[in-house]
């Protein structure tokens, strides 16, 4: 324990000379006695820093204040007003390195005001206390928490702090989360929307590759096949019919050859009773008509030949297709249909595959947001368990300190004065005083249970008291 063993003030403030041990005492008094001057003089000696203009005492030149306790710590301040000011920090005889900072690290704020934190608001209140709570971190431990330094954190705070921050609802991972949430569902209602305009179970990846275009080549194919087919069978069955026609055709052009010479010979002969001197002439003619008749014969007989041949050359080009029966193309017809339209449908079904893959990886990091937010929330558990607590009752829930199972707006006077206390002393290692001006301000109740606070922890109290008395009188408490 480092306790106060002696205090020594001279020319500070309004004091001449003030000495003091390492009792507790209560300074009583009238105002203008001195009592803030002491507690202001202790609070200048531990910080360096005074609210006052004029800290040496009116008429003189230098004020000092001598502090030791009884583990060989000696703290000597001087202010001057004709040269710099003088301190001097020895640790049994040695020069402290760096005082001020070494002060900083024996005495808290409110060790030197406690009742400050009675009038702090409950915000106030609360990051005090939980900077009270004794856990090394370091914001390569919120790396190794988190994998990330998470943005928007106030990471001045204490850690406990800084975890609700991290987990809170206007926090970037739950504000992140929501929007990835809400993402999500959007995506997910328009792969909704692409399933219902899709067939029943359809899969792309069957459509993908197929080839509309040599369905309806394998259709053109058959279609071309199938009217050869039957223009076979048709000059098939016709072939003896057809022959006949032309026969038929040969006849009548060889019956009409008859008639017409018949009728020519006739005429030749009523010509020639008529005219007989053109019997000469007409007689040659008609020794000549046979002749005719003969070219002419072989022209329609070689026309027929002709007629013939083609045609069955004709037969002969079908002859394979003429015994072949037609395929049907309504199922091919059927299958390329249904093929065209399911390939109609493969650019929505890619974009649904896209978008169930966005979901995916959205869902990974909304899951992975997730598990972030809860190990911010659980981590002050755990850190409770492993960090020192320095008040008795003291437990965090949704990074709010929490006496006996109440926050602090809750709890009575009189535990709000215990608290104080506690919060006071926040370094057990540290120097053991604790200053309070203004005491007159607490009922007798509770200014007893201060002074008693005090006792039970082992702390050195200097109290103000503004009383009738006329001079400053120190009590032993």
């Amino acid at each position: 324990m480092n306790n106060v063993s002696r205090i020594y003030i001279t020319n500070m403030y309004g004091i001449k000379e003030q000495k003091l041990g390492g009792k507790s005492v209560e300074l009583t008094g009238a105002n203008g006695t001195g009592k803030t001057s002491v507690i202001d003089a202790i609070r200048y000696a531990l910080t360096n820093k005074s609210d006052r203009d004029y800290i040496v005492r009116n008429g003189e030149t230098e004020g000092e204040i001598i502090i030791e306790t009884d583990t060989g710590l000696m703290i000597d301040r001087k202010a001057r007003t004709m040269q710099s000011d003088y301190k001097s920090i020895k640790q049994n005889g040695n020069i402290v390195p760096s005082p001020e900072a070494f002060l900083r690290d024996i005495i808290t704020p409110l060790q030197l005001q406690p009742m400050e934190f009675m009038r702090m608001d409950k915000k106030e209140q609360n990051a005090t206390i939980l900077n009270m709570i004794d856990f090394p971190w370091s914001m390569e431990t919120i790396r190794e928490w988190f994998g990330e330094v998470p943005a928007d954190v106030n990471y001045d705070q204490n850690i406990l702090a800084v975890l609700n921050d991290i987990q809170a609802e206007n926090g970037t991972y739950f504000q992140t989360r929501q929007d990835i949430n809400r993402d999500i569902r959007a995506k997910k209602a328009v792969v909704e929307d692409i399933k219902k305009a899709l067939p029943v179970d359809y899969d792309g990846s069957q459509w993908e590759d197929v080839n509309v275009g040599e369905l309806y080549t394998r259709i053109e194919k058959i279609r071309k096949s199938n009217e050869q087919i039957e223009k076979a069978k048709r000059m098939k069955e016709g072939h003896d019919g057809k022959i006949r026609s032309f026969e038929a055709d040969r006849d009548i052009a060889l019956a009409a050859l008859e008639r017409e010479i018949v009728s020519r010979g006739n005429n030749i002969d009523t010509q020639l009773a008529t005219l007989k001197e053109k019997i000469v002439s007409l007689e040659k003619e008609k020794e000549g008509l046979s002749a005719t008749k003969a070219d002419r014969e072989k022209v329609i007989r070689s026309e027929y030949k002709e007629k013939v041949a083609k045609f069955e050359a004709d037969i002969a080009a079908y002859e394979e297709y003429a015994d072949k029966e037609t395929q049907p193309v309504g199922e091919l017809l059927e299958e390329a249909e249904k093929t065209e339209k399911m390939k109609s449908h493969i650019n929505e079904w890619r974009r649904m595959l896209s978008l169930q893959g966005t979901i995916e990886e959205l869902s990974r990091q909304s899951a992975l947001l997730t598990e972030k937010i809860e190990k911010a929330r659980n981590l002050p558990g755990e850190i409770l368990e492993k960090a020192t607590i320095p008040i008795e009752g003291l437990s965090v829930k949704d990074g709010i300190p929490l006496i006996n199972g109440l926050p602090v707006s809750n709890l009575s006077e009189g535990e709000k004065l215990d608290l104080c206390i506690d919060v006071a002393i926040q370094n057990p290692a540290g120097l053991q005083i604790i200053l309070i001006d203004g005491v007159e301000k607490l009922s007798t109740e509770m200014r007893d249970r201060l002074y008693g606070k005090c006792k039970e922890k082992g702390l050195q109290f200097i109290s103000t008291r503004t009383t009738d008395g006329k001079a400053l009188d120190v009590v032993e408490m």
